[in-house]
């Protein structure tokens, strides 16, 4: 049995070393539940960069409008409760290890990950906490994520881009098509991505696979042009963030009426709205989890944009398996100094640190604008990125940006 919450996270976590495909797991889980996923409309949204973002303003415009919201997304920052939000207040302890203590059985009987695990406890917390609606976001790809059980009421893409090939492919239209996966029959799907050749790619599998069925409905495909963004006040900083908001408008438009909030309430959400970790400022500490070449670029952007108090210093930590050196690259256009470190909960996917200390040696790399040191302990990482500096960017993964958070005692929630 689990009894505590502590308990059901020593139960969970050592399951995410594993990544498996297919539904048949979380379906499985879900129907030891009676089903949840199928008493609460949702709303699916992925994408390779922006659909955290998005999904939380579409929460945020659903909560203004009067629903009771669940939002689930991921990964975390600090707190694994943070993944499951119902009018913005995160799931209780007791009640992951309740629900933990409850699905054991069945995890361990078809060898559930933890993703897969998780999935389900969002549809049964938020069953229980009495949402009306629920927000989803993709975890990885598409097509056969955890996530993908859902019959939505709207599904969308944000952006694609360069991520996890090990997994959806190793070429930008490889993954596309995967992230297409989510479209459904009878639901509209929304298209944020701007590059003309992957909205083709992204509308031609998302009309195949909502003309399959039994629906008489022809398929809604709704494509958010290039160029547009949100016009209006924005509580998010940077100019993808309002690319963002365009998609997230967007999606309440295709929501059925019922449900559709009007304008003002829209904009009222959208210009409070905020996403811990995504340009998130702390006094001088700049927050962001860039974690792929494209995150990495919007970031640069913003920073060159936004200005903040110089001198600019990132401490930075990214996963083994990220295009690193063109992150790095992207970055130094807009720092003056960065300190390269290991972030403790990502000790175990690490990067190479002799083929950084090397790369950082080679005369044959990309000259710098910024100076670049090693710095392998954490805690000293952290005390020499403060050194003299006007704005410390924290950046590089889910795990920098939450383990310094934790250090410092902030808390994303």
């Amino acid at each position: 049995m689990t009894s505590s919450y502590s308990a059901a996270l020593e139960f969970l976590y050592p399951r995410t070393s594993t990544i498996k495909f297919g539904l048949g797991r979380t379906i499985s889980l879900l129907e030891s539940l009676g089903r949840p996923d199928r008493l609460i409309p949702v709303i699916h949204i992925g994408g390779t960069n922006g659909k955290g973002s998005v999904a939380t303003l579409v929460a945020a415009a659903l909560g203004e409008a009067g629903w009771r919201v669940g939002l689930y997304t991921s990964p975390h920052l600090v707190s694994f409760r943070e993944r499951y939000l119902v009018g913005d207040v995160p799931i209780s302890e007791a009640a992951v290890a309740m629900w933990v203590s409850r699905l054991r059985p069945q995890i361990e009987a078809v060898d559930a990950t933890f993703f897969e695990a998780g999935t389900a406890l969002a549809f049964a917390d938020f069953a229980a906490r009495g949402a009306e609606i629920a927000v989803i976001e993709v975890g990885l790809g598409g097509r056969l994520d955890s996530t993908n059980v859902v019959q939505p009421l709207v599904s969308a893409v944000t952006k694609i881009g360069l991520d996890h090939q090990k997994y959806l492919g190793d070429t930008v239209e490889a993954i596309a098509k995967e992230k297409a996966g989510i479209a459904k029959p009878g639901a509209p799907f929304v298209i944020g991505e701007q590059r003309q050749d992957l909205v083709g790619i992204l509308s031609v599998e998302a009309e195949r696979l909502m003309t399959t069925g039994a629906s008489p409905q022809r398929p809604e495909i709704r494509i958010v042009p290039p160029g547009v963004e949100w016009e209006g006040p924005l509580g998010l900083l940077g100019r993808h963030q309002r690319r963002n908001a365009a998609i997230a408008e967007e999606i309440l438009r295709a929501l059925p009426p019922r449900y559709r909030p009007d304008e003002v309430v829209t904009a009222r959400a959208f210009a409070r709205a905020r996403v811990p970790g995504r340009l998130d400022r702390r006094g001088r500490w700049w927050f962001d989890v860039a974690h792929n070449p494209d995150g990495m670029d919007a970031l640069a952007t913003a920073l060159g944009d936004l200005r903040p108090t110089p001198p600019i210093h990132a401490l930075v930590s990214i996963l083994g398996d990220k295009e690193w050196p063109e992150m790095l690259v992207a970055l130094d256009r807009v720092v003056d100094r960065g300190i390269l470190t290991i972030a403790p909960s990502a000790d175990s996917r690490r990067w190479d640190l002799g083929w950084l200390e090397a790369w950082l040696r080679d005369p044959n790399r990309p000259p710098a604008t910024a100076s670049w040191t090693l710095v392998r302990d954490f805690g000293e990482a952290i005390r020499e990125v403060q050194d003299g500096a006007g704005t410390i960017v924290v950046t590089g993964s889910f795990h920098t940006v939450g383990d310094v958070m934790e250090v410092l005692g902030l808390a994303p929630i």
